[in-house]
Formats: C-alpha cells, structure tokens, sequence
C-alpha cells in the first residue's frame, strides 16, 4: 500500500504499545544525522528553507536514479531546534522512502502518520507531524514538473 519499505515500518508501530512507540521514535530522531546531507554531493532538487509549521530551518535534498527505474533518496538538514517528533518523522521517511519512484512519494497518503505515532501525538502536534512528508512530496512534485518541462523543451 506504501511505497518503499514504509509499510514493514507502519505495521511495527501499530503492533506498538504506546510507551514503545514513544522509545522506538525516540530512537529514531537520534539517528536523524545518519541522513543528513554529504557535502560535496550533486543533488537534483535542493529545497533549504525555514517555514511557519517548523521551528527551525530544514532543508530536504532528492536524489532520483534514472537507471534505477526512477529511485528516489532524500537526504534532510534539521536545525538545531528542530523537535524530536520532526527528527523521528524524517530518519523514518528517508529510509521507508528510498528507492520510490517520485510519483510513488507523491501518491502516497499520510494516513499512516497516526498509526506510526499514535492518534494523541498527531492532536498535540498536528502540523508538525506531517511537515517533513509535505516538503518530500512538494520536492517530487518539483522534480516530476522540471523533468517534463525538459522533455517538451
């Protein structure tokens, strides 16, 4: 139903009580950094910025292979004050995520953020919990325009 590994991830969660939920996300924004940027690297789409929803800036970098059949990976800078919740949301998106297609990341629904997080999560931090997802869909949707305007070009 999701793309790339996204769903073996939704379906460890929801098996989860809540206090194991909270510990394995936890986990997860401690290794946030493992998907940060290289420094040197050549990406196709760079989108750094800092919006009203976050409390830092964050900057989201694709990645799409061609050769691969479209293989997409993201790579994310976090600031400094980004919160724990956003950092979890973004180790788990860039590795369920790797390898879709960028179509596959724009068709895939959020619906699994509940079930990842929990329901009272997602109420206490409504726009926070779907940030990251909002800005990798907005950089395939980028890439996917800029790849058809040169193909009529």
């Amino acid at each position: 139903m999701y793309p790339g590994t996204l769903d073996s991830i939704v379906d460890l969660f929801e098996h989860l009580p809540d206090e194991e939920k909270r510990s394995l996300l936890i986990s997860y924004a401690d290794s946030a950094d493992k998907y940060g940027p290289t420094e040197g690297a050549n990406y196709d789409l760079e989108d750094i910025r800092k919006d009203e929803e976050c409390t830092d800036t964050v900057g989201i970098f694709l990645t799409v292979d061609e050769a691969e059949g479209s293989a997409s990976e993201f790579k994310v800078s976090l600031g400094g004050e980004v919160q724990t919740l956003t950092r979890a949301m973004t180790s788990i998106l860039c590795r369920s995520l790797a390898g879709a297609t960028p179509q596959e990341i724009l068709d895939c629904p959020a619906d699994f953020v509940p079930k990842i997080i929990g329901a009272e999560l997602v109420r206490q931090r409504s726009q926070t919990v779907y940030y990251v997802l909002s800005r990798m869909k907005g950089a395939a949707k980028v890439y996917l325009a800029r790849k058809r305007a040169g193909e009529t070009a």
